[in-house]
């Protein structure tokens, strides 16, 4: 009980400032006496629960927010800090740092940690919180990514890049990893166009006033590539061109191939480089590159042969209703299909040695689309005469026989 004695009196100061400042009377004091004392009591146990510093926090938590309303209610003048200030928002802190004591391995409870001193805005507290996070738990993806995060938002790329990179030597099987170090670079090369319009850096040959007069305490934190990029003559011009054309983000890109050759890696990615707000040039480039990498990384596996053959599909199709709308009167559309269809025709016939998987994926590819209503009859008719093609092959996987009867039974039905 001697800590929760010692807890009582740390109160002190804070909730007379409190009574002094009207922002909580005598009354509400008591209560909040009563409540902490509780809260401490149950953590001063043999064994306390992570549940019991939790909701001990919540509750400093909506208390703050009370307080803050009444000030802004109120209206007090401005003055010098005092202790009630600050003193909730540390409460929250050091219970945090007394349940990360008793938790060290609860990841969650660190994140938590971490979202809490950012809501706060407390930055140097988040980068020393996501520093011990990491050296308990340097194979956790989350707080690589989370770290990388705070420092972007704090315009500091080059320790963002450091933290995701040494992050991916631990954890190169990490998916989220690497989108997360393609979506940074895909924001470098955005951030780098603002910082060049504000110099006067907007296209090629135009004089580079403003930077030449760039402050050396500017330059110092600059990384290499925004450096070499901001020179004069040729070899800037070079480096900027590099930069824009997404070079760096290609070879992000052919890093995280080499690393994790799987389809699931191309998908998210491909997701990242179509959703995220880039120029339709560079987003364009960047999509052929990763196609080029994706043919050459997955030769024959049956999936990447779907994504290579539906690539116009998907620009084609809405993103928000992909399962049910088609532009089924375009003549892109058509001609998209057709094409696609055609692609995994050469692969299925072609006979790898993964047939049966090319089968299936191919199967999956015609169904998909014939139980669409909105499809055209007509295209219909294409993709099941495909189908029957190839289903009376020699030696054709028994799933393309069974799924031609399949899609052909309704019509004899009719019959």
């Amino acid at each position: 009980m001697e800590r929760v004695q010692f807890q009582q009196e740390q109160m002190l100061a804070e909730l007379k400032d409190l009574v002094q400042k009207s922002l909580f009377n005598q009354s509400e004091v008591k209560q909040i006496v009563k409540k902490r004392t509780q809260f401490e009591t149950a953590l001063v146990r043999r064994i306390p629960k992570k549940g019991d510093f939790l909701r001990y926090a919540a509750y400093e938590m909506n208390l703050e927010q009370l307080r803050r309303k009444r000030v802004e209610r109120l209206k007090l003048e401005k003055t010098a800090p005092s202790i009630s200030d600050y003193a909730l928002v540390r409460r929250q802190f050091q219970i945090f740092e007394r349940a990360l004591k008793k938790f060290k391995s609860d990841v969650g409870l660190w994140i938590q940690y971490i979202q809490v001193a950012k809501r706060e805005g407390a930055r140097s507290l988040v980068g020393r919180i996501t520093a011990r996070a990491l050296q308990l738990h340097p194979r956790t993806p989350a707080l690589y990514i989370i770290a990388a995060s705070h420092e972007l938002n704090h315009m500091s790329p080059s320790a963002a890049r450091a933290l995701l990179q040494r992050g991916l030597r631990l954890n190169a099987d990490s998916i989220d990893m690497w989108r997360e170090y393609v979506r940074m670079e895909l924001s470098f090369v955005e951030g780098m166009k603002r910082r060049w319009t504000v110099l006067g850096i907007h296209e090629e040959g135009h004089p580079i006033v403003e930077a030449e007069t760039t402050a050396a305490e500017d330059m110092a934190i600059l990384t290499p590539e925004e450096i070499a990029a901001e020179k004069g003559g040729d070899e800037g011009e070079r480096a900027r061109q590099a930069i824009m054309d997404g070079a760096i983000v290609k070879s992000v890109i052919l890093s995280a191939a080499k690393a994790l050759p799987s389809i699931n890696l191309f998908t998210a990615l491909e997701v990242l480089i179509r959703s995220y707000p880039s120029q339709e040039r560079l987003r364009t480039a960047l999509l052929d590159h990763l196609y080029n990498v994706l043919k050459d990384t997955l030769q024959g596996d049956p999936h990447a042969v779907k994504m290579l053959a539906t690539r116009k599909l998907r620009e084609l199709t809405s993103q928000e209703n992909s399962d049910d709308f088609v532009m089924a009167e375009s003549e892109e559309f058509v001609d998209a299909l057709q094409a696609a269809n055609e692609s995994f025709s050469l692969a299925v016939g072609a006979g790898s040695t993964n047939a049966s998987g090319m089968a299936d994926v191919y199967v999956e590819f015609v169904e998909q689309w014939c139980k669409l209503p909105t499809l055209d009859p007509s295209l219909r008719a294409y993709l099941v005469a495909s189908l029957r093609k190839l289903a009376r092959q020699p030696n054709a996987p028994p799933s393309l026989q069974a799924a031609y009867v399949q899609l052909t039974l309704p019509s004899k039905k009719a019959l």
